[in-house]
């Protein structure tokens, strides 16, 4: 067929998506045709440009059109006949920011801080922008962070190896780095929500969640991660964060029957105000990588711990059994549920976000936030742009709050 203008007829008394007959096809005006004509390309595929056309010449190049929308005005203009059309509601700024659904605010930030009892902050190299603090930078990053607006932080603890044992007793020591710090920051910014994170990993010589037991009846012909002997550490480290004066406690260890343990704790000592958020779905993912470099708290090489977490932490394989921990975690006290890792796992958020009414929240992980940094840093992608966009598909997904190490950074391009 030979090359042939977009929208050369308009509608006559019949729809130009009806047959061919030339009967449905009303010609263009010889002027409207040859101003048409003078606009268009010629064709990719090598056909000649277009030539002036006339009535009759546009008659013979008729081309069939399915829609029965598209039609040329007597000034040869190509108009769409589409009254509906979504992108009026795009075309400036204000209206694109009149009716936009998600909104992510430094409010919705929680900020994860490494912390360490050395005299001096660290870098953590493969997390870039991320230090070990000591007591003096937490309090002075807590107080930025504030002031931008984030009101929400989580201490992450990298304990001396000397501290460290299969049972993690340090976990529940009230002089110890954690309580201390948490004493610390509530004394300078009362206003400032303090999470704690409960679990054995940062104190136990073997690098996991829970205690490893001496016999070969675990996975693989190690010990076992000892479910219950682990809940009653966990209930102990939780009531020493808490007296210590964290607004909230967040286990996220995956211990079976644990945050119910924790809450008739709290509640039994009077704690009937600190809230538990709950690791409900915590994957045993690979990109907790950073994370376990910046607390040397990864399994260790022992002939008797498991190699990995997988006993405890969920399959990357499964979404259903997101749906069981979470009604597990509901029926026992949870607060808020957590979902870990963030992005890869944005179909686990949607589902549980329909599943409660529960506030949830998304733990944007190291390994996330490294690779960002690495693409960054190539300029093989805009770091500001998708941040932003990686912390509005979270909240579009159905988290209410966000961990993420770019939380004081995010809240500065937030402000601006």
């Amino acid at each position: 067929m030979a090359f042939v203008p977009p929208g050369a007829f308009v509608r006559g008394t019949r729809s130009i998506g009806t047959p061919r007959s030339a009967s449905c096809l009303s010609p263009l005006p010889a002027a409207a045709a040859g101003r048409l004509a003078a606009r268009l390309p010629a064709d990719k595929a090598g056909a000649p440009p277009p030539v002036s056309m006339t009535a009759a010449s546009a008659r013979d190049l008729a081309i069939p059109a399915r829609s029965g929308l598209l039609s040329v005005n007597e000034e040869g203009t190509v108009h769409v006949q589409q009254r509906a059309r979504p992108r009026r509601n795009r075309k400036s700024e204000g209206l694109r920011s009149m009716v936009r659904e998600n909104v992510v605010t430094p409010a919705n930030l929680i900020y994860p801080l490494f912390v360490h009892t050395e005299g001096e902050n660290v870098p953590i190299p493969s997390m870039p922008g991320c230090v070990r603090h000591t007591v003096d930078s937490v309090l002075r990053e807590v107080g930025e962070a504030r002031a931008l607006g984030v009101r929400s932080v989580i201490l992450f603890p990298k304990i001396p190896e000397e501290l460290k044992t299969n049972a993690a007793d340090e976990c529940y020591n009230p002089s110890g780095l954690v309580p201390t710090l948490v004493s610390t920051i509530k004394a300078k910014y009362p206003d400032v929500a303090v999470w704690t994170d409960v679990a054995l990993d940062p104190y136990s010589d073997q690098g996991h969640d829970g205690m490893v037991s001496d016999d070969k009846r675990g996975d693989g012909g190690c010990g076992r991660i000892m479910n219950d002997e682990t809940v009653e550490q966990l209930c102990r480290q939780a009531l020493c964060q808490a007296r210590a004066g964290a607004d909230v406690v967040a286990p996220s260890d995956m211990m079976d029957g644990r945050v119910g343990a924790i809450r008739d704790a709290l509640d039994g000592a009077g704690f009937t105000d600190v809230s538990i958020v709950s690791y409900t779905a915590k994957y045993a993912s690979a990109f907790y990588g950073p994370f376990r470099d910046a607390l040397d708290s990864a399994p260790r090489e022992s002939s008797n711990a498991p190699r990995n977490k997988k006993t405890y932490q969920m399959d990357p394989a499964n979404s259903r059994e997101a749906l069981i921990e979470a009604s597990l975690d509901v029926a026992e006290g949870a607060d808020m549920l957590m979902i870990k890792p963030g992005m890869p796992y944005l179909d686990i958020i949607r589902r549980l976000r329909d599943a409660t009414d529960l506030p949830l929240a998304a733990y944007h992980v190291s390994g996330e936030y490294a690779m960002m940094k690495a693409a960054a840093e190539r300029g093989w992608l805009d770091e500001r742009e998708a941040v932003m966009e990686s912390l509005l598909c979270f909240k579009r997904a159905g988290a209410d709050a966000i961990l993420t190490y770019y939380a004081k950074q995010a809240a500065e391009w937030m402000n601006e």
